[in-house]
């Protein structure tokens, strides 16, 4: 099965949602991981309250903040838009999704966030199978 890593620098917020999503809608097609350079001591709270309210998933049951080194290799590396240099990963296909950190905004900023994930977990998939 084809691995999907999404990357952000500090792997807590816009990264971990990817990851979930792509679990959640797209887990038949590919694997999700996500991994940052740095790791903060949990994932986003704000992030794990809104996808348990939207989707009914507790990212944190199953997923936390990684390096790295934690994941395998991949065959796709999707990164969040860092506005810093974004982590580099050896992959077949790389590609930006260039989303602003949510992360310290509203619950509308977030949402809106999570929709965009949403979409191109959903996009990517048909770009798949």
């Amino acid at each position: 099965m084809i691995k999907v890593a999404f990357i952000c620098v500090h792997n807590s917020c816009r990264s971990q949602i990817a990851e979930a999503l792509g679990k959640h809608l797209a887990g038949d097609v590919f694997e999700s991981y996500s991994a940052g350079t740095e790791t903060k001591p949990q994932i986003n709270q704000d992030a794990v309250r809104l996808m348990k309210e939207l989707y009914g998933i507790d990212m944190e049951k199953t997923q936390y903040p990684k390096l790295l080194d934690d994941i395998p290799q991949v065959d796709i590396v999707i990164t969040m838009g860092c506005n810093v240099e974004c982590p580099y990963l050896p992959c077949k296909h790389r590609e930006d999704w260039g989303l602003d950190d949510p992360t310290g905004k509203s619950d509308e900023e977030f949402k809106k966030v999570i929709s965009i994930i949403e979409a191109r977990i959903i996009e990517l998939k048909k770009k798949l199978t």
